[in-house]
Order: structure tokens, then sequence, then C-alpha cells
């Protein structure tokens, strides 16, 4: 039987959808590419911050990528056609009441990543993960875990996908 592949869960705002860059940091500003007209999500004007080659390279690294945002299945009407991918499953987020008792400083999505993992292998791209998260991941996450903290002036970026893909090929176990 051969291994599952590890999954990769995508935030999107900071990551797929740059934001917070002055003009120090970009002085001609973010770099732009069109929207059609009509498309899902078309009058939201972040949407044209979206680099339709991330799709192509995000399908190319071995995993099985899940959408882990705010925009939960908004991701797959919106952004999934934009960048070419299918629509992927989502992670939501849990509800007020289960939020209340998890420790200072953790994400809402880190345990919900790790019980949607169940043991297996996980990559996690976010501009929100702490040292928090890492700590509750490595204590509760029986399997290999990436915390991939991304520059959300930035997004992703060729470093990124260097860093992800040399994760993801890596032979199990990962570090």
């Amino acid at each position: 039987m051969t291994a599952r592949p590890p999954l990769l869960f995508l935030d999107v705002d900071g990551p797929l959808l740059p934001f917070g860059a002055d003009p120090r940091d970009l002085p001609d500003g973010y770099p732009t590419w069109p929207v059609p007209p009509g498309s899902a999500g078309a009058a939201n004007p972040l949407l044209a911050r979206l680099d339709p080659g991330l799709g192509p390279r995000l399908a190319a690294l071995p995993c099985e990528p899940v959408w882990a945002t705010t925009w939960t299945d908004e991701a797959n009407t919106c952004l999934a056609p934009l960048l070419g991918l299918p629509p992927l499953p989502v992670v939501h987020r849990p509800d007020p009441e289960d939020e209340d008792d998890h420790p200072a400083g953790l994400h809402w999505k880190t345990r919900p990543l790790v019980d949607r993992a169940a043991g297996r292998a996980f990559a996690w791209v976010d501009d929100e993960i702490t040292a928090a998260d890492r700590a509750w991941v490595a204590a509760h996450h029986p399997g290999a875990a990436l915390l991939h903290r991304v520059d959300a002036r930035r997004g992703l970026t060729d470093e990124d996908f260097t860093a992800l893909g040399a994760w993801l090929r890596a032979p199990a176990p990962r570090a």
C-alpha cells in the first residue's frame, strides 16, 4: 500500500493575497493580474493581487492541498478558478464556544488542522503562525509537520516554494 501524500493547509490572506507592504517595501505597489469580469468575487479589489502562476506551482507539489482560511468555501468559488485548481476540501473555523478553552497565543486553526490531519504528515502555510502553534503541534501531532510562516507583505515566494518542495519531497519521516 502506498502512503498518502502529506496535506498542505493553505491560508489565503497573506500567502496568496499579499498585503501590508508600504511604499518602501514595494515602491511601485503590488503586481496585479486581470480578474475576469463576472467571475465570483470579481468586485474584491484584493483578487487582482492573486498571481495565477501560483496555481500550477501549488498543483505541482506532492501533496493534497486543503483550504485553511477564513474564506472557507468562497476559496473554491473565487480563488480556485483563478488559480486553475479544482475545488479543494476546506477546514472550517470552530464555533466560538469551542475556541474559549485554547492556550493564549494559539491560532484558531491549529487544533482543527491537527484534528483534520489525524496523524498524517502536513505542511501549513500561513502568515500568522507563532511559537505557541509550533509548540502545540509538536506536543499533539504524532506525524511530521511543517509550519511554514509566509511574509504577508510578499506572499508566497520562490524561497517558500523551495522550502515547501524540499520538505514535501523528503523521505518520511520529515523533520
